[in-house]
């Protein structure tokens, strides 16, 4: 494929994966807002309880399927089907084990109605198990329509009928009604719009085939779904579900920018750049700038996030939450780095190292769950420094094999994001500052500070950064045109 018509796909790839994200987690996150006001703090704890072992099913179930169909050049029938009945026969292996451990978990957090959520909730992995072949076809199309349309129509209807059984005041169940009402509206428009269903086959030579590529990622990210679920563990039992609410919902919001910026730029990035894998010159000039780019909106994005988290909480929220504000503030530092940290194993998927991705996950984890234990004597707050702490330290060692396999040196890579994190966080305490002065309501100063935060961001980065000045003035020569 030419660098015209790559260019082209990834820019159309790139333009309708921000629609669909935006459009559906903007639903979503009105309709949370909602939710939370209807819901108490105890009934998100309770949900993130069980959260390890959703994710934890959810990573055996893929195996690293979808990334080795993604990265494999020539996918064939027999392909897409082994891949199906495997994750089919794996999801009900593991239902019948999370059916069967939920009284434990009870137990073990001393709340008796989580082993009838568990149970319930457990049968989206079932349902997502359907859907992941249809799924995966669509990222290897680079077709971003499709899915926006399947997310943000199931977003928008689960999320209404969640908070429909909210305002009856059914609790917790509302959040486990949403989840599986989601899961199963995905997977009936997924296989409309793929168009695809398993052959009756499976082939020995395809399964191992993929398997010693999928083998290092399940590992990998089995090691960071633990990683990622600890805090939730040690909270929950070492404090409580309220608290854990708190932690819960500020991890919530603080994931929401970056994420879902990161999602859109790595969810086209992987399957384009899969195509160019061979070509390191072309490969180190387009990491470099999807790294500026990313770094452009995500940086004041999560400074910006943290600068008016004070009125953001009371005002969509409510007095009930204003224990999250501290953590959302830390935490938003924390996650700031996670986009340049997944733009450099991205890159190794990219070339097919996924033994180096299990390697360097090993060594982050061993210093992340050393941090977190450090850490929890000292409270949530502290736990949520270390979290700071190590996202740092993950960004720097995710760089390591970056330079080795393209030229592209850590160092580097700071000096693409530097001039970005400057501005931001040179917007932050101005907007910081200026929210605490701000005589007027919670709404007031939160759309005070995003305004002037915006426009002083903006203004800098115009007037400072050549590079942002000469794009702009190329999207508006495109909008003429």
């Amino acid at each position: 494929m030419n660098n015209s018509s790559l260019k082209k796909q990834a820019f159309v790839g790139v333009g309708w994966n921000a629609v669909g994200r935006f459009s559906t987690q903007g639903v979503s996150f009105i309709l949370q807002i909602i939710l939370a006001r209807l819901l108490a703090p105890s009934d998100y704890g309770i949900i993130a309880m069980m959260a390890i072992f959703l994710q934890i099913a959810a990573v055996f179930v893929d195996s690293g399927f979808g990334k080795a169909l993604v990265q494999k050049q020539n996918c064939e029938e027999k392909d897409y089907s082994t891949v199906f009945y495997y994750n089919l026969a794996v999801s009900v292996g593991l239902y019948i084990i999370l059916f069967a451990i939920a009284p434990l978990v009870a137990r073990f957090y001393e709340i008796e109605i989580l082993t009838q959520v568990m149970r319930v909730a457990s049968l989206v992995v079932i349902i997502n198990a359907l859907s992941i072949v249809q799924r995966t076809k669509l990222e290897k199309r680079i077709d971003f329509k499709s899915q926006s349309v399947v997310n943000f129509t199931s977003s928008l209807l689960s999320g209404l009928a969640g908070i429909a059984m909210a305002y009856y005041g059914l609790g917790v169940w509302a959040l486990c009604g949403q989840s599986l009402l989601n899961s199963l509206l995905q997977m009936i428009l997924f296989y409309f719009f793929a168009r695809w269903r398993p052959a009756l086959v499976f082939s020995k030579e395809s399964f191992h085939e993929m398997f010693s590529f999928g083998s290092k990622i399940l590992v990998a990210s089995i090691i960071s779904a633990i990683y990622s679920n600890l805090y939730t563990i040690v909270i929950g039992k070492r404090f409580n579900s309220r608290d854990l609410g708190f932690y819960s919902r500020a991890d919530h919001f603080a994931i929401f920018p970056s994420s879902n910026i990161g999602a859109i730029i790595s969810g086209v990035a992987y399957p384009t750049l899969s195509k160019i894998q061979s070509d390191d010159d072309r490969l180190r000039f387009a990491y470099r700038k999807i790294i500026r780019y990313s770094s452009f909106i995500i940086f004041p994005l999560m400074i910006g996030l943290a600068a008016v988290s004070d009125p953001f909480i009371k005002s969509l929220l409510g007095e009930k939450w204003l224990e999250t504000i501290p953590f959302l503030q830390i935490l938003c530092f924390a996650l700031m780095w996670d986009h340049l940290s997944s733009l450099n194993l991205n890159l190794l998927y990219v070339k097919g190292k996924s033994n180096l991705v299990l390697k360097l996950e090993i060594i982050k984890k061993s210093i992340a769950v050393a941090i977190l234990f450090v850490s929890i004597p000292f409270g949530i707050k502290i736990m949520c420094c270390g979290r700071v702490l190590y996202g740092i330290i993950a960004f720097y060692i995710n760089t390591s094999y970056t330079k080795k396999l393209i030229g592209l040196s850590f160092w580097q890579q700071v000096m693409d994001f530097l001039p970005y994190l400057g501005l931001s966080l040179g917007m932050g305490v101005l907007v910081y500052f200026l929210c605490t002065i701000i005589p007027f309501s919670a709404i007031w100063t939160l759309i005070i500070g995003l305004l002037v935060g915006v426009v002083a961001y903006l203004g800098c980065s115009f007037i400072f950064l050549g590079e942002i000045r000469e794009e702009a003035k190329n999207l508006l020569n495109k909008v003429k045109k």
